[in-house]
């Protein structure tokens, strides 16, 4: 049976989500980003990264001292189409918006721009940054490297993270163009997400180390962390159904996210050190924009776009099926549905949200108190 979900008012949780942030000593306009990113996230309904991450992923590991609240944002080295950046273990939300402003900023001046950044933390949906750009009238590509969870073809060890490979475009439409997916069959944030929910997770998204299919969400979370189950790349177990493509994808972005910048890949961004006490994750990002006005011009391009987009909605549908969707439409969809509806939260994240208000002494009341 499903779970009954409250719907918090976006102010409700913009507010409090804020204040715990800046008792944390974040800056109030950094807290601003991190906040938006979150909401941006139940906006469009990945749920995965929304409000469910705010405690376990940013709270508790500044709490736990291994993210620090305030971000020293330091260039180490630039050209005029690049950037390399250092962002010293602080928010990744922030270090990313900034670095994707710069890549922006180049691209405005000679037609591309590409940014990397090393010793970052999580950063939210990848959606968010390659929607940047594409609000400019860019094309806006964006990836990032994680703890390992995800293991190679043939193999049953993780190695590499989800690791997104993100692209954003302008359209004619009143919504851009976002394929924002992991190159894993299903992210850790998605089983986090079954486990709240009480859910199983389905058959084939995890291996074991015997090469067995994981099922019991709590196990296959316990065994993440372990290092004795690991998420298969998208296409699943093998090469039968394209799994060397998704692995190959996942190394991909692996690459661009650490040789660029020199950093810590893969094993090494455990989030432990060899004691076993944890660290820094120490991750890193890419973002790409691209000018289209530079080539045939934006009117054009998102004509075409949108034309191309249209005549896949009105392709023949599968037998009992309604409608073909485009990457971002759905997303797109829910976010009108959501404006007025406010953000689904279960009970466990409503007991996670008085945690942090009372540990942190918050003065501050939540309306689902009163139900």
């Amino acid at each position: 049976m499903e779970e009954h979900r409250y719907y918090i008012p976006w102010n409700e949780a913009a507010v409090f989500m804020k204040k715990a942030f800046v008792k944390l000593d974040m800056p109030e306009k950094d807290a601003e980003i991190c906040v938006d990113v979150l909401l941006e996230s139940d906006r469009r309904g990945i749920e995965s990264h929304g409000c469910n991450r705010f405690k376990p992923i940013y709270i508790d590991r500044i709490l736990d001292g291994i993210l620090n609240p305030i971000t020293n944002f330091e260039i180490i080295r630039e050209t005029a189409t690049t950037a390399v950046v250092d962002g010293h273990d602080g928010m990744g939300m922030v270090i990313s918006h900034k670095a994707m402003k710069i890549a922006i900023e180049k691209a405005k001046k000679y037609g591309m721009g590409m940014v990397v950044v090393r010793n970052s933390s999580h950063y939210g949906i990848a959606g968010y940054y390659a929607s940047m750009a594409a609000a400019q009238d860019m094309i806006g590509i964006t990836g990032t490297n994680a703890r390992p969870s995800v293991a190679p073809t043939f193999g049953v060890e993780n190695m590499m993270g989800t690791n997104p490979l993100t692209f954003g475009m302008p359209t004619d439409e009143e919504f851009p163009f976002i394929l924002d997916c992991a190159t894993s069959t299903c992210q850790r944030g998605k089983i986090e997400l079954y486990n709240r929910e009480g859910k199983k997770t389905p058959q084939g998204l995890v291996i074991s180390e015997n090469g067995e299919s994981l099922t019991d969400s709590e196990e296959i979370l316990n065994a993440l962390e372990k290092g004795t189950a690991a998420l298969t790349p998208l296409g699943g177990v093998g090469e039968a159904l394209g799994g060397y493509k998704g692995y190959g994808y996942t190394t991909v972005v692996e690459i661009l996210s650490s040789a660029l910048q020199a950093g810590s890949f893969m094993n090494s961004l455990s989030g432990y050190d060899a004691e076993g006490l944890k660290i820094p994750y120490h991750l890193g990002h890419f973002f790409m924009a691209v000018d289209i006005e530079a080539f045939m011009g934006a009117d054009v391009f998102k004509k075409i776009t949108g034309d191309i987009l249209r005549e896949l909605r009105s392709s023949k549908k599968a037998q009992g099926e309604e409608r073909i969707y485009t990457a971002g439409e759905k997303e797109y969809l829910k976010s009108l549905e959501r404006e007025n509806t406010g953000i689904p939260i279960g009970k466990e994240i409503q007991k996670e949200f008085i945690e942090i208000r009372d540990r942190l002494g918050l003065d501050f009341s939540f309306s689902f108190e009163d139900l």
